[in-house]
């Protein structure tokens, strides 16, 4: 028997929300998860890049994988071990853009798995561990909720996660340049600790965009997606950032634009009028720098994690 599951991309932070803030997008990556019937056969997993356009070949193909780990410590949950599987892995998601592939694959093994085994575990409890795997819940939430999600990973290892209201005339442009930026460097460049007031003032601007989504209030987005937390400390991984954010602030129909997740990608959530402006700004920006992109507008994924076969 075998099971796929497809799931979607996912952008973090969102700005202000470091590591509590996420959204799902239409892009997938799938992953199958086969329990093979000749005993002996072991571990096997295979990797394919759908668009040949990521570099896999360091993705180890062994129980250093990220998506077999994840689905050791489901079968553990159960008091069980993997003994003969076929994992095979689709990607299509950018790798190391800041679109969450690697919490991609990681869901993906999961519900898969879960659903091999006939379910045991419920959501929950895919939550925590996806997490323990990824090590913070922001993109691994809306990856399996789907839409826009609030989520906090307790001391205890247990994740809470809520949706949002997203409207549904509020779009994402995402603009993904030709160049990738590991989450480790990205990470590596932030503080081990942050002044009080700019802790407080991303305080003040979750809190806002909270009530922003709820209340549909343009204006109010405007201002919650402020950070200083990290994106300023990051502005120099990824060149032309300050230049695109300064343009676009000026430009109607622009609710903010953010980094995606650890970068290097940007988020630019909009109202779906400004397309063309957009592109032609990102594009000059990078252009100059001599950075391809791609560069296209989607609206946020509400379905989440799925099984597909």
């Amino acid at each position: 028997m075998k099971v796929t599951a497809q799931i979607p991309a996912t952008v973090a932070n969102l700005g202000c929300g470091f590591d509590c803030l996420g959204l799902a997008l239409p892009l997938f990556n799938t992953v199958t998860v086969e329990e093979t019937v000749l005993p002996g056969t072991g571990i096997e997993i295979n990797i394919i890049d759908k668009d040949n356009k990521n570099d896999i070949s360091n993705i180890p193909r062994d129980k250093n994988n990220i998506v077999y780990k994840a689905i050791e410590l489901l079968y553990n949950y159960i008091g069980q071990s993997p003994n003969e599987l076929k994992i095979s892995i689709m990607t299509e998601i950018p790798v190391a853009r800041g679109l969450g592939s690697s919490a991609s694959v990681i869901v993906g093994g999961l519900i898969a798995a879960n659903e091999l085994l006939g379910k045991p575990a419920d959501d929950a409890v895919l939550l925590s561990i996806a997490t323990e795997i990824e090590g913070h819940p922001d993109n691994i939430a809306p990856a399996i909720l789907g839409g826009v999600v609030l989520s906090d990973w307790e001391l205890d290892g247990s994740v809470c996660a809520k949706r949002l209201p997203w409207p549904e005339d509020w779009v994402v442009t995402m603009c993904i340049p030709d160049y990738e930026l590991s989450t480790g460097i990205s990470r590596s460049v932030l503080p081990a600790e942050v002044p009080m007031k700019d802790a407080v003032y991303n305080l003040r601007h979750s809190a806002m965009f909270v009530q922003a989504v709820h209340t549909k209030d343009r204006e109010l987005m405007k201002l919650s997606l402020k950070d200083k937390l990290h994106q300023p400390y990051r502005m120099k991984l990824v060149p032309g950032l300050s230049q695109i954010m300064n343009e676009l602030k000026h430009v109607d129909g622009v609710l903010g634009c953010v980094l995606a997740g650890a970068g290097p990608s940007i988020a630019v959530i909009q109202d779906g009028t400004k397309d063309d402006t957009i592109k032609d700004i990102v594009s000059t920006a990078w252009n100059n720098i001599n950075v391809d992109a791609q560069i296209y507008t989607m609206p946020v994924y509400n379905e989440g994690a799925k099984i597909i076969v």
